[in-house]
C-alpha cells in the first residue's frame, strides 16, 4: 500500500512537472513571437533610413545645397586648372 500510494505520489508531481514545463514553454513562445515582430518593425525601419539616407546623400542635392547654403559655383573652363604629379 505504502508502495502505491509513493507511485501516485511520483505520478502526481511528474505531472505537475509536465505541466509547469508546458506553460514555461508557452509563455517563452509568446515573448519570441514578440521579439521577432520588433526585429520585424526594425528591420522595415533600417531599410527607410538607408533610403533616407541615400536620397540625403546624392550629388544634385549635395550640389544644390553647396550652391544655395555656401553660395558656392561652378567654376569658368578657364578656371579650371589640371595638376598632374612630377615622375
Amino acid at each position: 500500500m505504502k508502495l502505491v500510494m509513493i507511485l501516485a505520489l511520483a505520478v502526481f508531481a511528474s505531472s505537475l512537472g509536465v505541466v509547469y514545463a508546458k506553460h514555461e514553454s508557452r509563455k517563452l513562445f509568446v515573448e519570441l513571437d514578440v521579439l521577432k515582430k520588433s526585429r520585424d518593425e526594425m528591420n522595415v525601419q533600417w531599410g527607410r533610413l538607408q533610403l533616407e539616407q541615400s536620397t540625403l546623400a546624392t550629388h544634385g542635392r549635395i550640389e544644390e545645397r553647396a550652391k544655395k547654403r555656401l553660395g558656392m559655383v561652378t567654376p569658368e573652363f578657364k578656371q579650371i586648372f589640371i595638376v598632374r604629379p612630377v615622375k
